[in-house]
């Protein structure tokens, strides 16, 4: 046994919601935890971040922006990405979750043309970029909007 094993007894230590105020016997009579006086003492006492009458923080901070609820969160995948698909097979959202490109595309996927193609590919997604529709088609492949 060591400083760094003692605990109190079991069940001797009771939670924090005990009843308040009921008695000098309850070892919290009295005062109730709330010392002497005092604004904290009062019932009723100041809201969370009241300052006590002086302009709030985060009435004092600027407001910055929106949030815009219409707003879609689409994952972008360059056309270097698809390479890893085997010649002539269909990509949809779908396999590109399968095969680990894409993890969580919540409103969709959109074909960006950054790198290079080798592989003839049909490809099935939310949006294309001008410049991987061209990419896809040069090789023969061919791109689907769903």
């Amino acid at each position: 046994m060591d400083l760094s094993n003692l605990r109190p007894a079991e069940g001797s230590k009771h939670s924090d919601n005990f009843r308040r105020g009921r008695g000098h016997g309850s070892g919290n009579g009295k005062t109730a935890g709330k010392g002497h006086k005092g604004q904290k003492a009062r019932s009723g006492s100041p809201r969370v971040g009241f300052e006590g009458g002086q302009m709030p923080l985060y009435r004092r901070l600027p407001k910055r922006g929106f949030t815009n609820i219409n707003t879609k969160n689409i994952v972008g995948i360059n056309v270097s990405a698809l390479e890893r698909f085997e010649n002539g097979s269909e990509v949809t959202v779908q396999t590109l979750i399968e095969s680990g490109v894409v993890s969580n595309p919540k409103d969709g996927v959109k074909i960006l043309g950054n790198g290079e193609l080798t592989k003839k590919l049909t490809v099935k997604a939310n949006a294309f970029s001008q410049a991987a529709k061209e990419k896809i088609e040069a090789l023969g492949g061919t791109c689907e909007v769903i």
